[in-house]
């Protein structure tokens, strides 16, 4: 992607919380990045000042001389700016695909799982960045140490949230795969409990050789998965059969404090300072 020639990128709905994210990479990547939305808000004030241009409502023009078109899956296919690019033979590709070309330039987390995903991606993204390894960061939502949801890093890693409700999360190419949990939701696109946790096993099983699935031991969802899995995997939590486990925790106002074991090796302690147990 990053040596791509095709430079102008146009995203439709570019104000979404997913979009906006991705749209930022590029511009920071030097990309000449334009989108459309219905209404202005503060995303796309801020992906403005960044340099985008943002047109308000959905037109043909607004394509300009884009050369692909970046679109999420609540774009409808009679979208004037979608049809638009069709007529004139400008590739159109899904907000997924597109981060995926992102994330094959570094060593890519991403974080799944019915709850929790913005909130454990933010906290991933928190520690990473002040380890002063400089990650990637696009989030599905704003996180106060960064500014943002999004920021372009020069180390080596990659952290992204994996959205599984339209099976998008599919098709990221993760090195590190993490999910939290797994629920019986999103059952318009899935129709059954067991169709939810097929897609989970694929998400972990398209992992490479040489990655890690890193899977909530507490979830009996989860861990019904676990005889499924192809690759390597650790699982955390509070039971004794995970592989990582928080013990002795201590809640304060702040958040809470625990130590990690792993087996009968203590390994540290450990400070969240997000209320319940994470």
């Amino acid at each position: 992607m990053y040596k791509s020639r095709k430079k102008k990128v146009h995203f439709i709905g570019v104000g979404g919380i997913g979009m906006s994210g991705i749209a930022e990479i590029l511009i920071s990547s030097g990309y000449t990045v334009s989108g459309s939305d219905i209404t202005e808000s503060d995303t796309t004030r801020r992906l403005a000042s960044l340099g985008a241009t943002i047109h308000y409502g959905h037109k043909e023009e607004n394509l300009n001389s884009a050369d692909v078109v970046v679109v999420s899956s609540a774009i409808d296919e009679k979208n004037p700016e979608i049809q638009a690019a069709r007529k004139n033979k400008v590739p159109i590709i899904q907000r997924a695909e597109m981060l995926g070309e992102l994330m094959k330039m570094k060593t890519s987390i991403a974080i799944a799982g019915t709850h929790g995903k913005t909130s454990t991606t933010s906290m991933i993204a928190t520690i990473v960045h002040h380890c002063d390894l400089d990650p990637t960061i696009i989030i599905g939502g704003k996180v106060d140490a960064l500014g943002g949801n999004a920021k372009l890093g020069k180390g080596d890693f990659l952290i992204a949230e994996a959205d599984e409700s339209d099976k998008s999360f599919l098709v990221l190419p993760s090195t590190i795969a993490i999910v939290t949990n797994i629920d019986n939701d999103h059952l318009n696109n899935y129709g059954t409990l067991a169709n939810i946790k097929d897609a989970f096993v694929d998400f972990v099983n398209r992992i490479p050789f040489y990655g890690n699935a890193i899977l909530c031991g507490d979830d009996e969802n989860v861990k019904s998965i676990l005889p499924r899995l192809k690759k390597p995997y650790t699982t955390y939590g509070l039971s004794p059969q995970a592989d990582l486990q928080a013990r002795n925790l201590e809640f304060s106002s702040f958040g809470s404090d625990f130590e990690v074991w792993q087996g009968e090796k203590k390994l540290g302690m450990a400070r969240c300072n997000v209320p319940g147990k994470h």
